[in-house]
């Protein structure tokens, strides 16, 4: 172990406690049981909720000198809290971590939360921003995400550094594994902003790209004046990749059109299953229709078993392993480049 980083420590607020279970486990694979002991611990911390909402995190165990990485899902479909109440439970952990002397501090939230505000269109708070600002003052010297929606937060970190992954090579092994793709395979970009990684994932597969183009009237609210299609998929079997499924509207409606231009099956990967407001029912309708036939979402949004069983469309691509090889690769002072890519 590389003495300059401390010991290696993980500590999970509530909501990222399932996603920190199976790092850790991934961790102590890497390590053999002699190490573990001498060099890694997983932390035992608390969430105390107080009558009037309020919370505080509380270390249980010494952690002065340690490398720890603190894990927390933001958006926790199985919990009642907010994303904010989230949030906060990070930066009490943080700065509880910080006030136990430890050597460094890394947020790993694989859900940038607010990453969606990284500009202003007028009057308006630039919230990813003031996300940024709040982390580094609660104490994090470091933040591990992956996919982070705008790659200009990175240049909103002026003291802790933001290393951002890539769920791309697990998504790519989940498509080959099931066969979903083939010659007739087209990658389909359901709107502008998702171009980019359409563009990437046809190279990476080597198949076709179409992508849907929206003229919109920016002077009402979520008012399309025109949708076509640019790209042929007459006869083709379609791959949607995107970063995110919020509410689904925009997927759903995307879908639709390339049936109705001679689609024949539509399979869905993204990073983040958020599946916001009626976006379940919404897409229980569609598969029921035959306009979706699966959707493949990592578990950096923690759906359950049950989700999985209940859902028939739906499947679970896991990436922890992924976020334990960085860990420990940082940890060690090893290079982490290779799988930043």
């Amino acid at each position: 172990m590389s003495q300059s980083r401390g010991k290696l420590g993980i500590m999970t607020c509530n909501s990222g406690k399932a996603f920190a279970d199976k790092v850790v486990q991934h961790i102590e694979q890497i390590y053999s049981k002699k190490a573990i002991e001498e060099e890694f611990k997983y932390v035992f911390s608390e969430e105390v909720r107080f009558a009037n909402g309020e919370l505080k995190s509380v270390v249980h165990e010494p952690v002065r000198g340690y490398d720890l990485y603190i894990i927390q899902l933001m958006d926790d479909p199985l919990s009642p809290v907010s994303v904010n109440d989230n949030l906060m439970a990070l930066a009490t952990s943080i700065n509880a971590a910080y006030n136990s002397d430890v050597e460094s501090v890394t947020a790993v939230i694989p859900q940038f939360p607010n990453s969606r505000q990284e500009r202003r269109k007028g009057r308006e708070s630039l919230t990813a921003a003031m996300t940024a600002q709040f982390l580094e003052e609660c104490g994090a010297n470091r933040v591990l995400t992956i996919d982070i929606h705008a790659e200009a937060i990175v240049g909103f970190f002026r003291k802790a550094r933001l290393d951002n992954l890539h769920a791309s090579k697990e998504l790519i092994k989940y498509l080959h594994a099931n066969n979903l793709v083939s010659p007739n395979t087209v990658v389909v970009a359901p709107d502008v902003g998702s171009a980019e990684t359409a563009r990437y994932y046809s190279r990476e597969l080597k198949c076709d790209m179409a992508m849907i183009v929206k003229e919109r009237d920016y002077s009402k609210t979520s008012t399309v004046i025109s949708t076509r299609l640019v790209g042929n998929v007459k006869d083709r079997d379609i791959l949607i990749i995107d970063d995110m499924i919020a509410t689904g509207g925009t997927l759903i409606a995307a879908c639709r059109m390339l049936k109705e231009f001679g689609a024949r099956r539509i399979d869905v990967a993204v990073t983040f299953p958020f599946f916001n407001g009626s976006a379940v029912q919404n897409i229980d309708a569609a598969w029921h229709e035959g306009i979706i036939n699966t959707i493949a979402g990592t578990n950096t949004v923690w759906r359950g078993e049950e989700f999985c069983k209940k859902h028939e469309w739906y499947r679970e691509v896991d990436v922890t392993r992924l976020f334990a090889e960085v860990i420990y690769r940082i940890n060690h002072m090893k290079s982490i480049s290779g799988l930043l890519d």
